[in-house]
Formats: structure tokens, C-alpha cells, sequence
């Protein structure tokens, strides 16, 4: 082997750090894929993650609106409950009423065909003052 010269150790130990530095640095790019496939890894659990909670959003909303739903049904069946109660209230009244008012009627018609046969107590009777007429000479005839 022929004797190699300073320049040519030094180049040998330049190369040797170059290549010492290259694998060092598939090394680290070995190391920087596998974190990028973790990285893919846990984003594509992430957005499981996301869609999983998608789904529970959903249901809840569908939950929430058959509550909502189910409230106004309640809320309608009582309405129409207590219209019906407040019309019964109002027929009943209105029967009250055309029951007086026929009893009224009744009373006032008996009041009419009576004859007026009223007669007073000597006690409140007043004599009626008589009037005289006057003569052409202002004297009373």
C-alpha cells in the first residue's frame, strides 16, 4: 500500500466526520419519520376523536329536539284543556244568566197582566187640592 501523504490523512479524517455526520443524520431523519408516522398516527386518532363526538353532538341535538318537542305537545294538550274548561265556564255562566234573565222576563210579565189593584193606606192619602176657577172680576166662583 502506497504511504499516503498529510493532505490525504486529512481528507481521510474529513471524510470520515462527513460520513460519521451522514449517518448521524439518516440517524435523526430515521428518527423524524417515525415521528411523523406517530404524528399521522395520533391525528388520525384525533379526528376518530372528532368524528366520534360528531356523532355524539348529533344525537344530543336529536335528544334535545324530541324533548322540545314532547314539551310543546304537553304544553298544547294543556292549552286545549284549559280552553275547553274556560268554554264550559262560559256556557255555564251563560246559563246562569239566560236563566235570570227568563226569570226577569217572567216576573215583569206577571207584573203586567195584573191588573193595578193597589190600593193605598188611608194614611198616605192626601186630599187633592181643588182648583176654583177665577171670574172675569178676579173673585172665586
Amino acid at each position: 500500500m502506497p504511504e499516503t501523504g498529510p493532505l490525504t490523512r486529512s481528507m481521510d479524517k474529513q471524510f470520515e466526520k462527513l460520513f460519521a455526520m451522514m449517518a448521524e443524520i439518516e440517524a435523526v431523519q430515521e428518527e423524524m419519520k417515525a415521528g411523523q408516522e406517530e404524528m399521522r398516527s395520533g391525528q388520525g386518532r384525533m379526528e376518530k376523536g372528532q368524528e366520534e363526538m360528531k356523532g355524539l353532538i348529533d344525537e344530543v341535538k336529536v335528544e334535545v329536539q324530541r324533548k322540545i318537542d314532547e314539551v310543546e305537545e304537553k304544553v298544547q294538550m294543556k292549552v286545549e284543556d284549559v280552553k275547553t274548561e274556560v268554554k264550559g265556564k262560559i256556557e255555564e255562566v251563560e246559563h246562569k244568566v239566560q236563566g235570570k234573565i227568563g226569570e226577569i222576563e217572567r216576573r215583569l210579565s206577571e207584573l203586567e197582566d195584573k191588573p193595578f189593584s193597589f190600593s193605598p193606606s188611608p194614611e198616605f192619602m192626601h186630599p187633592r187640592p181643588t182648583i176654583k176657577s177665577l171670574t172675569f172680576d178676579g173673585q172665586t166662583s
